[in-house]
């Protein structure tokens, strides 16, 4: 199911990951060494130098042994529980949880939220626990200048880690709600863009059809010029004269094609117009749908006096094609357009005598969100995961729509209501 094969896209960016790890690098050592020959604090500034040395290999194995331009749940995981080992022990050597930077540690656990999986988050999660667990009972003095040593009481020592478990545990479950969602709603957004890909190349294709049948136009005289010489030196031989009488029919015919496609690229569905009304926007739509459907039709336009024009956009037709589709989907036997005006506004409203929308969708607000499913088992699978809403909702918000969903009340069926502020349409 492509909702859950959306859920499974995780990795990291190398090159993001690699500077990252680089400045946290910088960090540590100039954080040793100005401890250690600035403030003259003593540690074992040595053995913490060798740590970050280890640690810089493993950067410079990343960046040149591992070809991967996006990391892998696997590999993203390993790196993030190393840097986080890698923290503990800077950290063990130097204070443990009384180190002012011990909240540095829950990092990468925060940071896999947002691109690994829920399992890879939740070992790293419990990985940091347990270092700062230990980090709690075991570790060596922070470092200090001569005899003055700090000593946090123990009810404050505890403290610390407790806060920071539960920091740690409230920002990674927003960073994984976050990053799911995000990977959702980027699919949704790609498949949104190949949609309209599609609708602007069947455009780019009218044009290439008049511009063909420009280009065909004069061979195709040459050969109808030929074909009528030809018939009349040889019109009175029977057997070439049905050949030649075909030949000069299909061929009439094709320059009847060539010169509606001239005029209009795509002359059965007018699809192509420079400037036209909403009430032409809903017209065409619906002409399109009567050609397939049963079902009748009925538009209201006793309200709308409206007469500007406005730009054709491919966004907004396939908007309001995906609404009266979806209309056309669940109704059952009739779908009703309302179109009104008043001085301020322009609405659209497109009224099914279906089942409704999801109660358990319009109550809480969800409609217009991809990759949902209504707890409706009767109607589970025509109901679909909301992509065509949600495309819909998308490109005429980015138009300068207000959408808003309701269930009729005096009857069964669905509403969408689509406004425009007049002021917005001439934007558009």
């Amino acid at each position: 199911m492509k909702l859950f094969e959306t859920s499974k896209i995780h990795s990291l960016n190398k090159s993001t990951y690699l500077n990252l790890r680089w400045i946290a690098y910088l960090g540590q050592l100039t954080a040793i060494l100005l401890v250690q020959f600035f403030f003259k604090f003593e540690f074992n500034y040595i053995i913490c130098i060798i740590i970050l040395l280890f640690g810089i290999l493993t950067n410079i194995f990343l960046e040149f042994k591992i070809k991967q331009n996006q990391l892998d749940n696997r590999i993203s995981t390993l790196y993030l529980s190393y840097d986080i080992l890698q923290l503990g022990l800077l950290i063990y050597l130097t204070g443990g949880i009384t180190n002012p930077f011990i909240f540095l540690i829950i990092v990468p656990a925060i940071f896999s939220a947002q691109y690994l999986s829920i399992s890879s988050s939740i070992s790293l999660v419990l990985l940091t626990i347990f270092v700062l667990v230990l980090l709690t009972f075991f570790y060596y003095d922070l470092p200090h200048p001569g005899e003055l040593h700090f000593h946090a009481p123990s009810y404050y020592l505890y403290a610390i880690p407790i806060s920071i478990i539960i920091g740690l545990i409230f920002l990674v479950y927003f960073g994984v709600k976050f990053g799911e969602e995000s990977r959702i709603r980027k699919e949704a957004y790609d498949k949104m863009q190949q949609i309209l890909a599609k609708e602007n190349e069947l455009l780019s294709l009218g044009g290439q059809a008049a511009a063909a049948a420009h280009s065909l136009g004069t061979p195709l005289s040459t050969i109808l010029l030929t074909v009528r010489e030809m018939k009349k030196e040889f019109g009175t031989n029977d057997k070439l004269k049905k050949d030649l009488d075909l030949l000069l029919s299909q061929s009439n015919r094709c320059s009847e094609i060539l010169k509606k496609l001239s005029l209009n690229p795509i002359v059965e569905d007018e699809f192509i117009d420079s400037e036209i009304t909403f009430y032409d926007y809903i017209h065409q739509i619906v002409k399109s749908y009567e050609a397939i459907s049963k079902k009748k039709f009925i538009i209201n336009s006793e309200k709308f006096t409206n007469p500007a024009k406005y730009y054709k956009s491919t966004e907004i037709v396939y908007g309001l094609r995906n609404f009266i589709g979806n209309a056309n989907k669940f109704s059952n036997q009739k779908i009703e357009i309302f179109l009104k005006n008043s001085k301020k506004e322009t609405e659209i409203v497109i009224k099914d005598d279906g089942p409704g929308f999801p109660k358990d969708l319009i109550d809480k607000h969800k409609l217009g969100e991809p990759y949902i499913r209504s707890n409706n088992k009767l109607h589970i699978k025509k109901y679909g995961l909301g992509l065509g809403t949600f495309i819909g909702k998308t490109l005429l918000e980015k138009n300068f729509a207000r959408i808003k969903f309701e269930n009729l009340k005096d009857s069964n069926g669905a509403k969408v209501i689509i406004t425009w502020l007049n002021s917005d349409l001439n934007k558009i």
